[in-house]
């Protein structure tokens, strides 16, 4: 099960006790760093707001750290750390998909590791396969810079929503 955190912990707790949880968010060390340099927080919404504003400071070598933290679509996260639960309900729809879909998102992966050395990332959360797999067909063609923006933007997305998940007022 996911802990959940408050507020006034996330305000108030030693930045090396919030590590752990704050890396299954995202696991770069440098956005963790980026946002905690703004406690205290008046609201969840700060937090969040601040999550996004980390996200357009951080350098790239933070995001290469962070996919670290991410399986590729459709293989299931190892582990029982709140990262791996997370990326396990995100991509749960996967699972499911018919196994044309399935194959074709394996060699998909792939192909984009491949054409972009890193992995595919995409915020499974509310996407079903299909969708997934044509976003990850159209991104293939994208020019490298494009596609970093691309994925800092997805992982921002990712972040965000498990920030919201582990926060409580």
């Amino acid at each position: 099960m996911t802990t959940k955190l408050s507020l006034e912990q996330l305000n108030s707790a030693e930045s090396t006790n919030l590590s752990d949880v704050l890396l299954a968010c995202c696991a770069s060390p440098e956005w963790v760093r980026a946002l905690l340099a703004h406690r205290p927080f008046a609201t969840v919404e700060d937090v969040l707001a601040d999550c996004d504003r980390a996200f357009a400071g951080i350098s790239d070598s933070a995001i290469d750290d962070a996919l670290s933290g991410h399986p590729r679509i459709g293989d299931r996260a190892a582990g029982s750390g709140a990262d791996a639960q997370w990326s396990r309900e995100e991509q749960a729809s996967v699972a499911d998909a018919d196994a044309d879909v399935q194959t074709r998102l394996r060699a998909g992966n792939v192909a984009y590791e491949e054409r972009f050395n890193r992995v595919f990332l995409i915020r499974a959360a509310g996407r079903s396969p299909e969708d997934m797999l044509a976003e990850l067909t159209r991104r293939l063609d994208q020019d490298d810079h494009t596609e970093r923006a691309e994925v800092r933007e997805q992982l921002r997305q990712i972040t965000r929503l498990r920030l919201e998940g582990l926060l409580t007022d």
